[in-house]
């Protein structure tokens, strides 16, 4: 593989991943960040996505992944959180997506989220590629916009769009309440919730950089959305057991009825992190694997060895 690959927020959590794959497997890799950073790779650093001196940049690229985005602001102080993530992630996304369409590069791909399908599923009914798209908070609304806009730029100008929705992502330098959840565990905190059985996707880093990877380049992915995870959903209480399992230190988890926990949850304005740790959110990714004949190369376990190895060795 020797394609030009440009990579918006190539300092984050899935841009750093993704370059050090792409560049292994032989891509030549820039990144498109907003502030300096030691990296393997060329860098653009840039003022926002509609600045100037990306077009000479983007005019040698054959392909644009677009990472970078606003999510997962916790205690959200913007006036306005809606109009907050449009201006990123829908004006932003399309900025860049319509320089790179003047300067002829011949694919985009987004990453966006399974939150623009909604926020939990059904027993039995997973979220699949002909779900109707039901975004519920602003994050998963302004990806929606994102997604839309982008397709209708693809079909104006020709540039191919992939998109691909992935669900919570975990990996080496994962942040936020993955983390949290690996602290309790290792603190060996008692938590209520060994009756919970429930199902929820998640995907690797290494699954989720591995099926961009087939998107760069393959036929089939132009102007496909893709659902994807690491095909082994998990309730809430296996997922802290295989956590426990990588970390060489077993959770510790009571028996609670669900609902007493749900009761007390809503009693306590918590339903939000209720419908976390007790929902399910499945996601079916049949026509993925169909489409592109790719399967996740790392299972579950892998994944969260990988995750979890440096706070066990910090332990």
């Amino acid at each position: 593989m020797s394609l030009r690959v440009a990579i918006t927020g190539a300092n984050g959590f899935l841009g750093q991943a993704l370059a050090s794959r792409l560049q292994t497997a032989g891509c030549s890799v820039t990144g498109i960040v907003r502030r300096q950073f030691a990296a393997p790779y060329p860098l653009c650093v840039v003022s926002g996505l509609d600045d100037e001196q990306l077009a000479p940049l983007l005019a040698e690229c054959d392909v644009v992944v677009h990472t970078a985005a606003r999510a997962h602001v916790m205690a959200d102080e913007a006036v306005d959180p809606l109009a907050a993530y449009r201006a990123v992630n829908v004006e932003g996304s399309l900025s860049i997506a319509r320089r790179a369409a003047e300067q002829g590069v011949k694919r985009f791909v987004f990453i966006s989220s399974i939150k623009v399908n909604g926020e939990s599923t059904q027993p039995g009914a997973p979220f699949t590629a002909e779900t109707a798209p039901a975004p519920e908070d602003a994050y998963g609304i302004s990806k929606h916009e994102a997604e839309q806009a982008l397709t209708a730029l693809a079909a104006e100008t020709g540039m191919e769009v992939v998109i691909i929705r992935p669900p919570l992502v975990y990996g080496p330098g994962v942040k936020g309440n993955f983390v949290g959840m690996i602290k309790v565990v290792l603190k060996g905190l008692p938590l209520p919730l060994a009756w919970v059985n429930n199902r929820r996707s998640l995907v690797g880093l290494a699954n989720l950089v591995d099926l961009i990877r087939v998107c760069l380049d393959h036929p089939a992915a132009a102007g496909q959305v893709f659902l994807v995870s690491d095909g082994d959903d998990l309730s809430t209480a296996e997922l802290l057991r295989r956590v426990g399992a990588a970390l060489g230190k077993p959770a510790r988890l009571l028996p609670v009825p669900p609902a007493l926990l749900r009761l007390g949850a809503t009693l306590l304005g918590k339903q939000a992190v209720a419908d976390r740790l007790l929902g399910s959110l499945q996601v079916d990714m049949s026509a993925t694997q169909h489409t592109l004949g790719w399967a996740p190369p790392h299972t579950v376990d892998e994944g969260l060895q990988g995750c979890c190895g440096p706070y066990q060795k910090g332990n």
